[in-house]
């Protein structure tokens, strides 16, 4: 069975075989759909909620 995983920061599923899986020195895992993502998350520190293209996406 193929696990499908949400992104860390825009919710958004990611589909088997894409995506990047980040892990924290405390051991916490971030999966990110894009490197749009991760950039905006770890390098920009920026918040989801406040993003217009990261919140158009449902959260189911």
């Amino acid at each position: 069975m193929v696990r499908i995983f949400k992104c860390s920061f825009c919710n958004q599923e990611i589909e088997p075989g894409t995506g990047l899986m980040y892990v924290k020195n405390d051991g916490t895992i971030l999966r990110f759909c894009s490197s749009k993502c991760r950039k905006n998350m770890l390098n920009l520190k920026r918040v989801s909620r406040q993003l217009k293209w990261a919140s158009k996406v449902p959260a189911k």
